[in-house]
């Protein structure tokens, strides 16, 4: 596993469960990943020689996180088999590519324009009517590295602000939801999709996903499944995507971006489903059969970030553990800090909306007062 985060921690636990041994490079034996793995290398990305050994001791390689360095992965495939491969990755980590990818497969996306120069700002933000969110083309995730700009704006300021690195500008799309998907492609040629979910953001982060909802249609549901079986067919995928869309009032469906790795929205598989994401991840990777992902029962997922906990006490977690079928799942990171996932819980019910208030109820308990 190529990164030692909360998504590789929960790969480790589902392939270890199996019966796999595990190791894990980009951390060490605190990391999250790491306390849960068989042997770490808490090693630099450009260590050639560090990645040579980690090699020698794997059979198959999988990451958690699209920012893992290109270069790392492309030296470890001449050695290695690695899932999903190096072009879906390239692909996944540049906004540009992703966009254009998509669009030469048919697949509907905001509009956007490449942004290299504050004349190319200045002249997208007119063809889409004095708006827009600027996005840095690489290294963006929750919220990170973007702005939304209007007309207002100094063009010059903004685009300085950026100091030169490679920009998109897409265009604003009044959406009604947000939704994703998590799908699953095999070397036998088997796809597999988990119920969509439908989340909710604070702050450009995660809050909360919930499946199945009532919101998605089944032409919705159809339909993203089509659109995520598009592009595993299109990058040959072997592992797990997640592909989020925004929901337009009149149903249709753009494609936000795709990441190709379980997904926060999908940590509610665990229990919500026989095979989880996770499961999925390891078993595609290492050659064997697709699992079961038919849902069990409708569940709510919940992000506990650091702010969440800040006033979390002994006897909160006490009564949180108390509530009935409401799981808790913590990443073993040593700093809490405000903006950062520190865990979450997952909620099932017989019916999602009772859920989602147990849910809701967990987080006021272990203290957090906010919206």
């Amino acid at each position: 596993m190529l990164g030692a985060g909360q998504l590789g921690r929960m790969f480790a636990v589902a392939a270890r469960q199996a019966g796999y041994r595990v190791a894990v490079f980009g951390g060490g034996p605190d990391s999250p990943c790491g306390q849960v793995s068989d042997f770490c290398f808490d090693k630099s990305f450009a260590d050639s020689a560090a990645l040579e050994e980690f090699a020698a001791v794997v059979d198959v390689v999988s990451y958690e996180y699209e920012n893992i360095p290109l270069d790392a992965v492309k030296f470890l495939e001449q050695r290695v088999p690695v899932y999903p491969d190096s072009n879906l990755l390239q692909t996944a980590q540049h906004r540009l590519l992703e966009k254009r990818a998509m669009r030469s497969i048919g697949i509907p996306t905001a509009d956007f324009v490449a942004v290299n120069s504050a004349e190319d700002l200045q002249a997208g933000l007119s063809e889409f009517g004095g708006e827009g969110i600027l996005k840095t083309a690489t290294l963006g995730y929750d919220g990170k590295g973007q702005q939304r700009l209007d007309s207002s704006c100094d063009v010059q300021q903004v685009y300085a602000s950026f100091n030169g690195v490679e920009l998109i500008l897409e265009s604003i799309v009044p959406f009604e939801l947000e939704l994703s998907i998590v799908a699953c492609g095999f070397a036998d040629g088997t796809r597999k999709f988990f119920t969509p979910s439908v989340n909710h953001h604070v702050n450009h982060i995660l809050d909360c996903s919930v499946a199945p909802a009532a919101q998605l249609s089944t032409e919705v549901v159809q339909r993203a499944e089509q659109i995520a079986a598009a592009i595993l067919d299109h990058f040959q995928v072997i592992g797990v995507l997640c592909v989020e869309f925004f929901m337009t009032a009149d149903q249709q469906l753009l494609v936000n971006e795709i990441a190709p790795r379980p997904h926060n929205s999908g940590h509610l598989t665990i229990e919500s489903t026989a095979a989880s994401q996770f499961e999925q991840q390891f078993r595609a990777v290492s050659g064997l059969p697709s699992g079961n992902v038919r849902p069990l029962r409708p569940a709510v997922m919940l992000n506990l970030l650091g702010d969440h906990l800040e006033h979390a006490t002994a006897d909160a977690w006490r009564e949180v553990f108390g509530l009935e079928d409401v799981h808790v799942h913590m990443y073993g990171k040593q700093e809490a800090r405000r903006g950062r996932k520190m865990g979450h819980l997952t909620v099932l019910d017989d019916v999602l909306e009772n859920a989602e208030k147990r849910a809701r109820q967990a987080r006021r308990i272990l203290g957090w007062t906010g919206e």
